[in-house]
């Protein structure tokens, strides 16, 4: 499964695009659904709810809440991208911890530099109601050391994105999504967690949503 799946991706990466160039990345709506994130070894590593708001490029997500999996990652994160910083959330014992982001690469948005790869149609594109046309954008990471390529919808909604790097690459899956903020107040620095300085990052160490399941 990982062979054949990184063999179709690098064939997506390196084919010849037939789409145009000047085409320029969409700008999702805000957002609240389910994630998935699994290696491509088949590994789940987490499923959770999460709460994105596009204007101010917020994210929360918060994994094997109401829906547990056999998995080592639990986690509850709280994203402000413009700021460069993040939340470490622990809402059971009422604690917190303040990161500066690394970087601002995440799933449910599509970066400036993107490149339109191509249009697909998943299903078929002949019978109404049995296809879907998506967008697949592609591009590098910053420290240049990854590839992904996330597939949207006509409507501007990630599907999915796969990431490759040279540790754990993996594919994230949104579904139920829905264009609304059912809970603000997810978007909110909890009142444990206010005036918190940032914790010293580690040398070596690279903060951002995608790292933490590397």
């Amino acid at each position: 499964m990982f062979a054949a799946a990184a063999l179709f991706v690098f064939m997506c990466l390196t084919a010849t695009s037939h789409a145009e160039h000047h085409h320029h990345p969409c700008h999702t709506p805000n957002m609240t659904g389910l994630m998935s994130v699994m290696s491509l070894k088949g590994e789940l590593k987490a499923v959770g709810a999460f709460t994105y708001e596009s204007m101010g490029k917020k994210l929360r997500f918060r994994s094997n809440e109401s829906h547990p999996v056999n998995t080592s990652v639990g986690l509850d994160l709280l994203m402000f991208f413009d700021e460069g910083v993040f939340y470490e959330i622990d809402s059971k014992n009422q604690s917190c911890e303040k990161k500066k982001l690394h970087c601002n690469l995440h799933p449910l948005d599509i970066p400036d530099d993107a490149k339109l790869h191509s249009t697909k149609h998943i299903g078929s594109s002949s019978i109404e109601g049995e296809g879907l046309k998506l967008n697949m954008w592609t591009g590098a990471f910053t420290d240049s050391k990854g590839y992904y390529s996330m597939s949207v919808t006509m409507g501007c909604l990630p599907v999915s994105s796969f990431y490759f790097s040279e540790t754990t690459p993996f594919l994230i899956s949104n579904m139920e999504v829905e264009m609304e903020i059912k809970d603000p107040d997810l978007l909110v620095v909890p009142s444990f967690c206010q005036g918190l300085p940032l914790e010293e990052t580690p040398e070596g160490t690279v903060n951002s949503f995608l790292h933490e399941f590397m």
